[in-house]
Order: C-alpha cells, then sequence, then structure tokens
C-alpha cells in the first residue's frame, strides 16, 4: 500500500489540483470512480489568515471520503506556515506547497512556479511549513523556470532535506504553461535523487499512459488532471490496469452523460443553482466533447440557467444518437 507519510492511500491514482474545477463535487466523484486520493484547489495562505468566506468554501471537505490534500500558495514563509496550521486545525490530513502553478497572476507575486526561480526561499516555506504542523506535507513542482531548467531535481533533494513526505513532479517548465510535452525522464531522475514518495504528472490521457510513465520512471504513484476533464472513468480505468492489470473498455455516450447530469446534481447541492449551472459549463462541455452534435448542443448548455435546461439540452444528445 501507498503511504504518505503516516497516512495510507489506497491505491497509485491520484486526481490532481485544477484551480475551477477540483472542487467538492469533483473531488467526491474522482473518489467514487477510484482515485486514491484528491487534492483541493489551491487555496490562499492570505485567504486563510484573514478567514475568507469564499477561501473556507474551498477548504471545506465535509462530506467527503478523505483523505484530501488541501493545497496551499503564497511567498512568505511565515505566512505559509501560519496559513498550513489553519488548514492542520481544520482538519487536513495532507498539506501540499504550490511550487507549479504557471498562471501570471500567481507568479507575479513571487508564488506558484516562481519559487523554482528561488530555491532559497522555497527551502525556508518547505522548512515552515513542515515545523508548524504534525501531518505530512507534499510539495508539487514543474522541472523549472524554462526548458534548459531542471532546478526540479534539486527542489525535490530540499524537499526530503526538510521532511517532506512526497513530492510531485509536471515535468514541464513553467514558460510551457500546458504546451508541448512534459519530459517522463526527469521524474525518474528525481525518483533516484530522493527516498521519499515520488508522484509523476503529465501527459496521462488514458491507462496505458499511466502503466508507461511507472514502468519508464519508477514513480510510486501517478497523478492526473486534464485527461480526466468529462472522462472521471479514467480514474477507474487507470487503477484497474495498474492495479490488477485489467483493462477496461472506455464509457458509453450514455454513461458520459450519466455521469454529466450527477455531477451537476452534485454540484447544485453544495453551491445552489444559479452558481453551479453557471460554473459547470465547463464541466458538460468536456463530458459531450466529440459526441455528434456537440457543438450546437455547447452553445445551447452556455445560455442554460436550471438544471432542467441542461437535463433538456442533453436530451438532444439521446435523441440524436437513437435516430442515428
Amino acid at each position: 500500500m501507498l503511504f504518505i507519510g503516516n497516512v495510507p492511500i489506497e491505491n497509485r491514482v491520484i486526481s490532481a489540483p485544477l484551480a475551477g474545477v477540483t472542487d467538492k463535487a469533483y473531488r467526491i466523484l474522482a473518489r467514487d470512480f477510484g482515485a486514491g486520493l484528491v487534492f483541493s484547489e489551491m487555496i490562499s495562505d492570505m485567504g486563510l489568515i484573514y478567514q475568507q468566506k469564499r477561501t473556507a468554501r474551498i477548504a471545506d471537505t465535509e462530506d467527503e471520503r478523505g483523505p484530501v490534500v488541501l493545497q496551499i500558495f503564497g511567498s512568505e514563509p511565515e505566512h505559509m506556515a501560519q496559513g498550513a496550521k489553519i488548514m492542520e486545525d481544520m482538519g487536513a490530513k495532507i498539506i501540499d506547497i504550490n511550487m507549479g502553478c504557471p498562471t501570471p497572476k500567481i507568479v507575479k507575486n513571487g508564488e506558484g512556479s516562481a519559487l523554482m526561480n528561488d530555491l532559497p526561499r522555497a527551502r525556508q516555506i518547505i522548512h515552515q511549513v513542515v515545523q508548524a504542523v504534525s501531518i505530512p506535507v507534499m510539495v508539487k513542482m514543474r522541472r523549472g523556470w524554462n526548458d534548459e531548467d531542471t532546478s526540479c531535481i534539486e527542489l525535490a533533494g530540499i524537499a526530503e532535506q526538510e521532511g517532506v513526505s512526497a513530492v510531485t513532479l509536471h515535468p514541464r517548465s513553467r514558460m510551457q504553461f500546458f504546451s508541448g510535452h512534459s519530459d517522463w525522464e526527469l521524474i525518474r531522475l528525481v525518483k533516484q535523487r530522493v527516498h521519499i514518495t515520488v508522484i509523476g504528472n503529465g501527459d496521462i490521457w488514458k491507462a496505458e499512459d499511466a502503466l508507461q510513465m511507472v514502468e519508464e520512471t519508477d514513480c510510486d504513484a501517478v497523478m492526473i488532471g486534464r485527461g480526466a476533464l468529462g472522462n472521471l472513468f479514467l480514474f477507474t480505468e487507470t487503477v484497474a490496469l495498474l492495479e490488477e492489470g485489467i483493462r477496461i473498455p472506455p464509457a458509453s455516450t450514455e454513461e458520459r452523460l450519466q455521469l454529466a447530469i450527477r455531477h451537476l446534481e452534485l454540484a447544485i447541492k453544495y453551491k445552489g443553482e444559479p452558481v453551479a449551472v453557471r460554473e459547470m459549463r465547463k464541466h458538460l462541455s468536456w463530458y459531450i466533447k466529440g459526441m455528434h452534435g456537440a457543438a450546437r448542443v455547447r452553445e445551447e448548455l452556455n445560455r442554460a440557467t436550471t438544471c432542467d435546461q441542461i437535463q433538456c439540452i442533453l436530451s438532444q444528445l439521446r435523441d440524436v444518437r437513437s435516430e442515428g
């Protein structure tokens, strides 16, 4: 069994943190579909310190089957430590430090992947967070700032030295954002460098990709992000292949549509209908991607304001499929 510190994890398949995506509804479904560990969206250290309501909602894990990793971001060691302690007091079982987010609004504040340009500060943050809490701490990172930068290897070593329990490497540079390909060879090199848990992330679009990553890099677990958008079945397929050697066929159109509605209803339960319908539009577009008539249906979904309207719109895809 995989462990993060002293916390047991059911399997080697992990759901990645994605801003604006991995909210409570998504995490519950990811767990239901087999993910052994799920992450929150990234949470501001200052939002925690100032007790902002929106931050508290993002960090809320009530009704969830644990463990849930709460991911914190910031740039000041003292504030990060204070925020991490607040997370622990809220019931967090594992904390992850974001050192990989490439978005400009995060980087310009010296947060996220900007910390890979300042490894002494990164060390200070890791040290103070680890000292502030009694639960396991993880670090999620990119390869470095640009395509020539491999500071992930040094940062992984720093993390181990400072008492971190696991590191996750998405081996794209900050400048790549999500373009091009991730360099899995760096995952292998990090695994060789450290003795703590190493999680590989990047370019897992099907279960076979996860198996290939494990075979090529010897990583301890795989993290799936964009590949699961509109396709939470990927968690089930990957767990079956990695843990049992079983290949599961892709989900049917009907199964995808049923899950889309289930996801919407769960989002409504936690956020209310107006907010949930608005925020679920992107998810619904992912669920119907590749289906016949999806482009027209997507336009209608973007105008929908109620759950009933969405169910009616999605039924059109069923009707088109039946006619075909």
